[in-house]
């Protein structure tokens, strides 16, 4: 089978919108027929995005044109086209044939050899035929050059015999002739006894000679029989060989997977602490200043709380770890997709958990990244304080019904698992405040069903809440129960031993509550927490305070009485083209001003109320000043009520 595909191009508009221009169609295939499947799967909304489909052939080719929308992709059309129309068929051909005899399937490998055999064995018989052919010819040559030497007694031979049988006979016998070379003399006319004649009978002669000579190497050497070959092939070639009409790709990938129909994006997963997950586009939480009170995010049931939230692609491969030790794999694509205030699908509908396992643990894996992860290592880190390092390979092949990742004791869970180098420090953090930093080859490699040695020595009620690679360069990011946080410098937490209580990395107070989560930073992302009523806020992890590990930090979301911070992600920032645009379109909104300048923490006043409509709108540089002098009023309040504590 050869799958034969369209030629097609992606071309952008001047209005930046896409469009695919397909210029060849695949063989046997009806040009009408495939732009009206097009046009169906587009109206039907079996492909989404196409708003145009349009037959533009003319003298110059073939040319169809498919307009996509501004805002889907048109690779993945294109991949939806290939999937669903005639832009993609196959060529399917019989492989059997008749070898020796026998009807047999053989290969493309097999076909040439066996082709190379047949045209081997055609030389041969060739050769054979057209030596003796030169054989028979040199034979009568060799009678006529016996007459011409002896012409005068041949003269008279034929003048005293009455027939041609007797002048026959009489040359067989005084010659030692064939009888072939004394009827060639017979049959011979009288202007071959002229000199030049002779002349032409020796050189023939002699050129046959020649000729049986290489007919004979020939035979004797498959060598040369193989020469002979390959120098017709490239007179075949010469003859008919000209430009291929089609691209041959080899090694490309033709089946078209799940993943290749749906766009990649970036995206958080968020699962409760009682099974329910969903995945939301990132871009739903907006931006906001450090501080606010953050909008609403997943809808839960009393009881529940976000227990874990990753940011990924709908591209990647998401590891689910569960209570119990085991792991299951899901596509990102493969989680339902629900607004941002929806409570999301169970997971027990998605993986095959046994009765009572929890998902506790999720990490996400590029395929694209698997060949250059082959040397490195899951680490995983309990809420008991244990750890254990693994070869990521030992997790490539997971099966649907899981595969076991960690033995845990009755007491303990899974807290995190880290995707490592090897070579990489480790900084565990636990509820009470502390944190303890360690080489990742402090802790041996071990295999998947060990259960891992001690990371980080607690104290009665203590727990570890979080953990992280700790990059020389980063900041370790903690957050509190009650909405407050920091940034301190990676350096103030020294390489020890694993096993160790650690130092104090927060001044625990009633005022900012237990650790809920560590992480670290490299001031370029974005940070995300949710809070137990689902309440979600995004701010730039650069708009935290820098302080030292003995400080309580400063609010990072303001919650209601009873709530409490949960769940905390470090995610990639917002686009930045995305936030400019929303700014233009407020700029250009009057209506919107007002909820703008709420959700931004601007005050009423600070919107001009005039009757004047120019005057009356905000200025894009005005919005951000005022942002600005907000986010700096937030800081100085909370550095100096910060001051006065310590």
């Amino acid at each position: 089978r050869i799958i034969v595909r369209a030629r097609a191009e992606i071309d952008t508009m001047a209005s930046g919108k896409e469009r695919i221009i397909v210029s060849e169609i695949p063989y046997m295939v009806n040009k009408a027929k495939l732009v009206e499947r097009i046009a169906d799967l587009a109206r039907d909304k079996r492909i989404d995005g196409i708003t145009a489909v349009r037959d533009e052939t003319g003298r110059q080719g073939m040319r169809i044109v498919i307009e996509c929308r501004k805002d889907a992709s048109a690779s993945v059309i294109l991949n939806n086209l290939f999937k669903q129309t005639q832009m993609q068929t196959n060529f399917n051909f019989n492989m059997v044939a008749i070898d020796q005899g026998v009807p047999r399937t053989l290969s493309l490998k097999q076909i040439l050899n066996r082709y190379l055999d047949h045209q081997e064995e055609i030389i041969r018989r060739r050769s054979i035929f057209e030596k003796e052919k030169a054989e028979a010819r040199a034979h009568i040559l060799e009678g006529l050059q016996i007459a011409l030497d002896h012409i005068d007694e041949i003269v008279n031979i034929l003048r005293s015999s009455k027939t041609g049988d007797q002048a026959k006979t009489i040359f067989m016998d005084q010659y030692g002739l064939s009888d072939k070379q004394a009827q060639a003399i017979l049959d011979m006319r009288l202007v071959r006894l002229t000199g030049l004649e002779r002349e032409k009978i020796d050189n023939e002669h002699q050129d046959l000679m020649e000729e049986i000579a290489y007919l004979n190497e020939v035979l004797a050497s498959e060598e040369k029989r193989y020469e002979i070959i390959y120098q017709e092939l490239l007179e075949i070639e010469k003859r008919f060989g000209d430009e291929r009409r089609t691209e041959i790709r080899v090694g490309e990938i033709t089946n078209l997977e799940d993943e290749d129909l749906i766009e990649e994006s970036n995206v958080l997963i968020t699962l409760s602490r009682k099974g329910y997950i969903k995945r939301v586009e990132d871009s739903e939480y907006r931006t906001q200043n450090r501080g606010g009170r953050g909008v609403k995010g997943m809808a839960l049931q009393d009881g529940d709380y976000i227990d874990a939230m990753l940011s990924t692609s709908t591209h990647d491969v998401i590891l689910c770890f569960t209570d119990r030790g085991r792991v299951f794999q899901i596509k990102g694509y493969e989680i339902p997709e629900y607004g941002r205030a929806a409570k999301g699908l169970p997971i027990v509908n998605l993986l095959n958990l046994q009765e009572d396992e929890q998902v506790r643990g999720v990490i996400n894996v590029n395929p694209s990244d698997k060949a250059a992860n082959t040397e490195d290592y899951f680490f995983f880190v309990t809420k008991q304080g244990r750890v254990k390092r693994t070869p990521i390979e030992e997790y490539f092949n997971i099966r649907n019904n899981g595969l076991i990742a960690i033995n845990l004791r009755d007491d303990d869970e899974l807290v995190a698992v880290l995707q490592t180098s090897g070579q990489d420090n480790i900084i565990l953090g636990s509820r009470q405040g502390y944190a303890v930093s360690f080489a990742e080859d402090d802790v041996r490699s071990m295999g998947r069903t060990a259960t891992g040695v001690r990371g980080i020595r607690l104290d009665k009620d203590d727990y570890v809440v979080g953990a992280s690679i700790l990059g020389p360069d980063q900041d370790v990011l903690i957050v509190t129960e009650k909405g407050y946080g920091k940034r301190t410098p990676a350096d103030e937490y020294s390489i020890k031993h694993r096993g160790g209580k650690g130092v104090k990395t927060v001044n625990i107070t009633e005022k900012n509550g237990p650790l809920v989560g560590l992480a670290t930073v490299d001031l370029d992302e974005d940070i995300m927490l949710m809070t137990d009523e689902g309440v979600v806020i995004r701010f730039h992890s650069v708009d935290i305070s820098q302080t030292g590990r003995a400080t309580q930090g400063v609010r990072l979301m303001r919650l209601d009485e009873a709530a409490h911070v949960s769940t905390m992600a470090v995610v990639d920032p917002e686009d930045d083209e995305e936030a400019l645009e929303e700014a233009e379109t407020v700029e250009a909104d009057p209506d919107q001003q007002g909820q703008y300048a709420t959700e931004t923490g601007l005050s009423d006043p600070d919107i001009d109320s005039g009757d004047d409509q120019d005057t009356a709108r905000l200025s894009q540089d005005h919005i951000q000043s005022k942002m600005q002098d907000f986010s700096n009023q937030l800081l100085e309040e909370d550095d100096s009520q910060r001051s006065d504590e310590d």
